[in-house]
């Protein structure tokens, strides 16, 4: 049982850092500083979330590391998006305007994506 849980928290682990290190690639090749915005703010909750719950998996027998490592978590959940709604917020009332959409050419393509 205890190589089960490692094996699950080293899984965790890995996979919250991969997203965290994609994460980052991602937002440095994004246009917009309102795109960048919302590439951080939706993979801080995924990547330190998985992080934590391998941290969790890795000290069970530890209540209080357990509980502490929950509340950080819930830290998190609750404010990265607020974090986000108000980074976009003060540019928008500083004067960055969103870019516009792009328009398609009217060759021969409807509106629809597929």
């Amino acid at each position: 049982m205890a190589l089960m849980l490692d094996v699950l928290s080293w899984i965790c682990l890995i996979a919250g850092s991969v997203i965290l290190v994609a994460a980052a690639i991602v937002i440095l090749r994004m246009r917009s500083f309102y795109t960048r915005i919302h590439g951080a703010s939706v993979n801080e909750t995924l990547g330190p979330g998985l992080i934590l719950l391998g941290l969790v998996l890795q000290s069970l027998d530890q209540f209080e590391i357990v509980l502490k490592l929950v509340l950080v978590l819930v830290f998190l959940v609750l404010t990265g998006p607020i974090s986000g709604h108000a980074l976009a917020k003060a540019a928008l009332d500083n004067g960055l305007l969103p870019p516009e959409p792009r328009q398609q050419e009217e060759e021969g393509g409807s509106s629809s994506p597929i």
